[in-house]
């Protein structure tokens, strides 16, 4: 089953008057339920704008070609309001960034909680949500900690505990190991992978690192604002069978 399908999927950032990228060309692409994919490309390909997309961060541009779709576990939800993107990504997505993105002045469990607020859930329900997503990623004695007082592998297992609170159907993830050492990299990998595996969570990446990568189930590469390569497809993979590389 297909968690995520997107067809027509453009975008074109105006950077001034006469200036405009076209980030997305008509992107076409197909995340199985329950599979860990990484995209990849040079910088300026579209995987960022691509990732936010998927993400409901940012919608398609509805203009200049077919209408664009995209299918979330079977609903299109390419022309939704802003609000009710908002109201699904705090359901069912959780997010990872680069640069952790936790409030400087709040503790690591207030840094957590700020998820569940987000989702609606609140008072004890939050806050046993919170302590066992922390518990999830080692860190549930360093829960009243701040990030200043955590090191830059615990701050990103932070920022994945507060992507784990609301236990959400796809996690995406932006450059998840950019700031980390090969050491610290490799244990957000692994929690990652483990949360794919014990809960069947469908996981995108978005990596310039091979090594990442390589550790997923698949890599979809693009170039130019297009998917040049989605790899090795899911029906092969559950069939046993040989891999199948699929190029746009």
């Amino acid at each position: 089953m297909e968690i995520l399908e997107g067809r027509n999927l453009r975008k074109t950032y105006k950077l001034s008057r006469k200036n405009t990228v076209e980030a997305l060309k008509g992107v076409e692409i197909s995340i199985g339920q329950g599979e860990m994919v990484a995209i990849m490309g040079p910088s300026g390909s579209g995987k960022s704008t691509l990732m936010h997309i998927l993400g409901l961060l940012h919608a398609p541009d509805p203009n200049h070609g077919p209408a664009p779709e995209l299918f979330l576990a079977g609903q299109n939800v390419a022309a939704l309001s802003d609000n009710d993107r908002t109201k699904l990504r705090a359901r069912r997505m959780g997010f990872v960034f680069q640069d952790f993105n936790l409030v400087p002045t709040l503790t690591a469990i207030e840094n957590v909680l700020l998820a569940c607020d987000y989702a609606g859930i609140k008072g004890g329900a939050a806050k046993t949500a919170a302590l066992e997503a922390l518990g999830l990623v080692g860190l549930a004695d360093r829960a009243n900690h701040k990030p200043s007082e955590l090191s830059g592998g615990e701050q990103q297992r932070v920022a994945i505990a507060r992507a784990l609170v609301n236990k959400p159907e796809i996690i995406l993830a932006d450059e998840p190991t950019g700031n980390l050492d090969s050491e610290r990299s490799a244990e957000v990998l692994a929690l990652l992978r483990q949360f794919n595996r014990e809960h069947g969570q469908t996981i995108v990446l978005v990596t310039h690192d091979s090594e990442v990568g390589e550790a997923c189930d698949r890599i979809i590469r693009m170039r130019d604002g297009r998917i040049r390569d989605h790899g090795l497809q899911a029906s092969a993979r559950a069939l046993g069978g040989q891999p199948v590389a699929a190029s746009a």
